[in-house]
């Protein structure tokens, strides 16, 4: 499989006007695109991005009304998102201190500094100095200076009791590669890359055994997608699936990129996503996010879907 990083985070929350409000003005991310779960219509799917809406820099947000997350291993449990050096990381103390939005030490760990947070249903978050690499877009109308802003997402941490089938599967069938091996108290973390590396392209597998299985809910996260570069790239990941015999979701088209969904050996869903056509497909890219968008295929029923919606 030719996978280059990490392309999207989904999770959940159960106040979309509260996420909007987090995510916008306290962590100055762009709302690049308002639509809804192409399932389940009656649930607002919100994206928020760099100010280009580049693959690889969304987090995004189901909006269920569940109950919190109660967790625990089987599960993603932590969420980096990449800012560019430790004034950065300071700076981002002192807005948390201030906003009143929990938050550790700046401590270093597997070799960069690192500022752990939650959102206020409890969304486990970190920012992570990345160094500057790679390309960045701030957003001109964030209310955080372009300096600071977050670049994008990466790495991504799951919990899981056993290593073994978990790695077989992200080397053997993903081909990503075991590079390194870390702690964080007495928990082993191993950690595998993709592409040219790097936080981007890294996934990190917390061993747990002793925590209980995670129950889904708010403040928890849904999937985790790749990214792939192309509809040939991502042909040749569904022929690899095929070729396994590994139970996925088949070809989807999401109309702003296309999908393959499977779950790895301790049941946490991964998704395989094509960097294109991307979130102007639709719309201007200077409009994103504006107002409610649709795939052609829900377009009929726009009046129904935006009656079931709460405003944002």
């Amino acid at each position: 499989m030719k996978l280059t990083g990490i392309h999207h985070l989904t999770a959940v929350t159960a106040d979309a006007r509260g996420n909007h409000a987090f995510y916008t003005q306290a962590l100055g991310l762009r709302l690049v695109k308002k639509t809804v779960n192409q399932d389940d219509v009656s649930a607002y799917h919100l994206f928020y991005a760099d100010g280009k809406a580049s693959p690889g820099t969304d987090i995004t947000f189901f909006d269920w009304p569940v109950e919190r997350e109660r967790r625990g291993t089987h599960s993603i449990a932590q969420t980096a998102l990449r800012v560019n050096g430790e004034k950065a990381l300071q700076w981002w103390k002192e807005r948390f201190n201030s906003l009143k939005v929990a938050s550790e030490r700046i401590v270093e760990r597997d070799g960069r500094l690192t500022l752990d947070f939650e959102d206020f249903e409890g969304q486990r978050l970190t920012l992570v100095d990345d160094g500057g690499q790679g390309e960045a877009h701030p957003w001109e109308r964030s209310p955080v200076p372009a300096e600071y802003q977050i670049r994008g997402l990466g790495p991504i941490r799951l919990s899981v009791p056993k290593i073994e089938r978990t790695a077989r599967v992200l080397t053997e069938a993903m081909d990503m590669r075991a590079v390194r091996e870390y702690r964080v108290g007495d928990t082993p973390v191993h950690v595998f890359e993709m592409g040219e590396g790097g936080p981007a392209a890294e996934l990190h597998v917390a061993v747990e055994p002793h925590l209980p299985f995670a129950q889904p809910g708010a403040g928890g996260v849904h999937h985790v997608a790749f990214r792939t570069p192309d509809e040939r790239s991502y042909q040749e990941c569904w022929e690899r699936l095929q070729s396994l015999r590994a139970p996925s979701s088949g070809p989807v088209d999401r109309y702003y990129f296309r999908s393959l969904y499977f779950r790895e050996p301790n049941g946490i869903l991964f998704e395989i996503a094509t960097d294109g056509p991307g979130f102007a497909t639709d719309e201007p890219m200077d409009k994103l996010g504006e107002r409610l968008a649709l795939p052609p295929f829900l377009e009929p029923r726009r009046a129904e879907i935006e009656a079931g919606l709460k405003p944002l």
